[in-house]
C-alpha cells in the first residue's frame, strides 16, 4: 500500500551538531521547540536570548547587538502596564522592577554573544515578513507589548528588502565567526492576524528570500520545517485545538527528522543516556525515603560526573542540585 502522506528526504548536513559544537538559535517556534530540546539535552546551545522574535529585521538587529555585545540601561527601557519593557525583546524579558529588567537582558545578551562568538551554526527560524515599527520613532520593534495599535505602522517587506539587508549582515557574521554556518528555517505556524492571503503571501516571501540567501551562501543552508507541516504531515491532527500551532505529536515529528539530518548518528549513544539522565532526575518515587531510591538517586549522580567528565560543554549542575536536595530530604525524613 502507498503510504498516505508525500514523505521526501532532506539531505543528511556533514558537519552536523555534536555535544562540542555550540549553536545559537533566533526566532519563532521552530527556535523554541527544536532549541529547547536541544537543550534538554544537554547539546551547547543558546536559544533566544531575546525572546521569540518573527521577523527578519528584528532577528538581524539582534544579532547585531550580540556581535556588538552592546550593553542594556534603563534609557532603554519603558514603562506601562505596570512593567519595565524593551522593544527590542519580547515581554518575557518585562518585569516591574526596572533594574531587574535591565539584568536580565544584560545577562542574557553577554552569554549568547559568547556563544556566538564560538559558535558552529547559528538557526534562524522567520515567522513573518511583516514589520511593525513605532510611529514616533520609526523603529522596528520586536514585540508591541500589547500596545495600542494606532501607536505602531507596519509594512510588508520584499524578497529583494530581505535579501539585500542579509547579505552584508551574513558577510559581518562570516568576519565575526569565520567558522559559523547558518542555517535557515521559516516557521508553519500561521500569522492569522494578516488573513489567509496575507499569510500565504509572507511565508511565500520569507521562502524566496531564504531561498536566495542559500544560493549565495555556500555555508549557509535550509532546514524545510515548514514543508514539513504543510506537505507531509497536512493535517490538523497535528495541531493544537487553535489550529494554528503545531502540537506535541507534529513537534516531535519534526524533531525525528532534524535529528536524522542534522545529528551525527555517533551521538544518538550519548543522546540516550543524557535522555535516561533527565527522565530519571524527573522521576517521582511512591516512597521518597527508601533506601531503593537512595541507591537510585546516588547512581544518578554517578552517572552524571561520568558524562561530564568525558564531555567538557555538558554541564548537569541545575539537576545534581536537585538530586542533592533529594537525598538531603531522605536523610532529613
Amino acid at each position: 500500500m502507498d503510504p498516505l502522506r508525500t514523505i521526501f528526504e532532506i539531505p543528511e548536513n556533514s558537519l552536523g551538531l555534536r555535544y562540542d559544537t555550540p549553536s545559537l538559535w533566533m526566532g519563532s517556534c521552530f527556535t523554541e521547540n527544536i532549541g529547547s530540546r536541544l537543550k534538554e539535552l544537554k547539546f551547547p546551545a543558546e536559544v533566544n536570548p531575546f525572546g521569540v522574535l518573527y521577523n527578519p529585521v528584528s532577528i538581524k538587529n539582534s544579532v547585531e547587538i550580540l556581535m556588538e555585545g552592546r550593553k542594556f540601561t534603563g534609557s532603554d527601557l519603558n514603562y506601562g502596564n505596570g512593567l519595565w519593557y524593551s522593544f527590542s525583546h519580547h515581554s518575557s524579558f518585562s518585569h516591574a522592577d526596572r533594574d531587574t529588567c535591565v539584568k536580565n537582558i544584560n545577562v542574557a545578551i553577554d552569554r549568547a554573544s559568547r556563544v556566538l562568538e564560538k559558535a558552529a551554526f547559528l538557526f534562524i527560524t522567520f515567522g513573518t515578513a511583516r514589520v511593525y515599527r513605532l510611529r514616533e520613532t520609526s523603529v522596528s520593534v520586536s514585540n508591541c507589548h500589547k500596545l495600542p495599535h494606532d501607536r505602531f505602522s507596519h509594512l510588508l517587506l520584499t524578497v529583494d528588502e530581505i535579501v539585500d539587508s542579509y547579505v552584508p549582515f551574513i558577510n559581518k557574521l562570516k568576519s565575526f565567526n569565520r567558522g559559523l554556518r547558518i542555517v535557515f528555517t521559516v516557521s508553519p505556524v500561521r500569522h492569522w492576524k494578516d488573513g489567509a492571503n496575507g499569510n500565504q503571501v509572507s511565508k511565500a516571501t520569507l521562502i524566496l528570500a531564504v531561498s536566495k540567501l542559500v544560493g549565495i551562501f555556500e555555508d549557509a543552508a535550509y532546514f524545510p520545517a515548514y514543508e514539513l507541516v504543510m506537505d507531509d504531515l497536512r493535517d490538523y491532527r497535528f495541531y493544537e485545538k487553535d489550529m494554528i500551532h503545531i502540537n506535541d505529536q507534529g513537534v516531535d515529528y519534526i524533531w525525528r527528522r532534524f535529528v536524522k539530518s542534522f545529528i551525527g548518528r555517533d551521538q544518538e549513544p550519548l543522546m540516550k543516556e543524557v535522555a535516561g539522565i533527565m527522565q530519571g532526575v524527573k522521576h517521582r518515587p511512591f516512597n521518597p525515603l527508601s533506601e531503593q531510591y537512595l541507591g537510585f538517586l546516588n547512581n544518578l549522580l554517578g552517572q552524571m560526573s561520568k558524562i561530564e567528565k568525558s564531555n567538557r560543554l555538558i554541564d548537569f549542575s541545575d539537576e545534581r542540585g536537585q538530586v542533592m536536595s533529594a537525598i538531603e530530604n531522605f536523610r532529613a525524613g
